[in-house]
């Protein structure tokens, strides 16, 4: 009764919208597709005033001659740094000179003070394009009730189709990355494993803290 009891219980797949991810690409339940490409950031408090008004100038016309919509994300999420200070403890005990021994120590004491004083905060930026087929925008409310309450019935996309569908995204990733590299900015789309390790992060990010994501080969959103 036990092992049917945990066999019934529903997975947290059943409640995402992604039906599956291939091809460095996130592949939704009603078929449309997203990319997400990971952006560098400017420190524009710093640049002199000429620089501030090129850069907003670039991005105004980078934002004028998108022609479809996009989504900018930022997660700030806190710094862990307790691989690195386990390392500098390591490099303390292993180092023979006095002198460097004993200024690796005072350096890791004065870290640790430093975090005790506040959280040092990670922000990652990245920006979310979609394409959505225009036969897809006819599917009713019904149909798209059935993908959520019936996610075992979500059938994957043909792999003709969807080259076809990611040719057209892929125009719209060239035009966003032209776009934001003219501001200054460094531009990197996802791979499928990067794709799988963001969510994994945003969903669970508590366990993520302390328990690596599994072989990305044993999951079941994966590249095929």
């Amino acid at each position: 009764m036990k092992k049917q009891t945990t066999n019934n219980i529903p997975s947290t797949q059943k409640y995402l919208d992604i039906g599956e991810i291939r091809s460095n690409t996130v592949i939704m339940r009603d078929n449309s597709l997203r990319s997400v490409l990971m952006v560098s950031s400017i420190n524009f408090a710093l640049k002199n005033e000429d620089e501030q008004n090129a850069i907003i100038g670039a991005y105004v016309n980078f934002l004028n001659n998108l022609s479809f919509p996009l989504q900018i994300v930022i997660q700030s999420r806190e710094l862990n740094i307790e691989g690195y200070l386990n390392d500098l403890s390591k490099r303390e005990k292993e180092q023979t000179n006095e002198l460097l021994r004993a200024q690796t120590a005072e350096y890791v004491e004065y870290v640790k003070d430093l975090i005790s004083m506040g959280k040092i905060m990670n922000k990652r930026f990245y920006v979310v394009i979609p394409y959505d087929p225009i036969s897809d925008k006819k599917k009713n409310f019904f149909s798209r009730m059935t993908d959520i309450f019936n996610p075992i019935s979500f059938i994957k996309m043909k792999e003709d189709r969807f080259q076809n569908l990611k040719k057209e995204l892929d125009t719209r990733i060239d035009s966003v990355i032209s776009g934001l590299s003219s501001i200054g900015l460094s531009v990197v789309e996802l791979d499928t494993e990067s794709l799988i390790e963001l969510f994994y992060n945003t969903y669970n990010p508590v366990i993520s803290a302390n328990q690596n994501l599994s072989d990305t080969s044993e999951l079941r959103v994966m590249e095929e």
